[in-house]
């Protein structure tokens, strides 16, 4: 079941770093910032990463925890962790399960061949577990500042 707006996640479960196991159930009482990313260590990824991590202080001022998602395995997320420094969980989806759930996996043209991959994507679920805003398709510059904003606004709405 893909999740929609304005309704509540179905249920799941999936493995993140640092022996964390994530649950639609496991973050009620804080908005999550789900983002979806294509690889770790490639450019945008990182800088992504880096954008997440150097406002994860005002995301956990505003009330909301943040998780990345892609399809590398947790050996890889937790050296990309290690080596960025990371503050947050990145979950491994190596078998695609949150990624088709949340459609993000899409046909992109790379070198001229048709891959499958990670459209970069972002979702955000409020305290009670209802996705409020997603954003698909975007550009990494700015995109941090916008999550942000509507972290805040779901905190004065609430």
């Amino acid at each position: 079941m893909t999740p929609v707006i304005n309704k509540s996640l179905p249920d799941f479960e999936a493995l993140a770093t640092g022996g964390v196991k994530f649950t639609p159930q496991s973050n009620l009482g804080k908005a999550v910032v789900l983002y979806f990313y294509p690889k770790d260590n490639t450019p945008g990824c990182t800088t992504e990463a880096m954008q997440f991590r150097d406002q994860h202080k005002d995301f956990l001022k505003a009330g909301a925890v943040v998780f990345g998602v892609s399809r590398d395995n947790m050996a890889s997320h937790e050296k990309f962790k290690a080596n960025l420094g990371l503050p947050f969980e990145l979950i491994a989806d190596t078998e695609e399960k949150l990624c088709h759930m949340f459609g993000v996996v899409k046909n992109k043209i790379m070198y001229g061949k048709k891959v499958k991959g990670i459209e970069r994507s972002t979702f955000l679920i409020d305290a009670e577990g209802v996705m409020r805003a997603e954003w698909r398709g975007l550009k990494v510059a700015g995109h941090v500042e916008e999550v942000l904003k509507a972290v805040k606004a779901l905190k004065k709405a609430a």
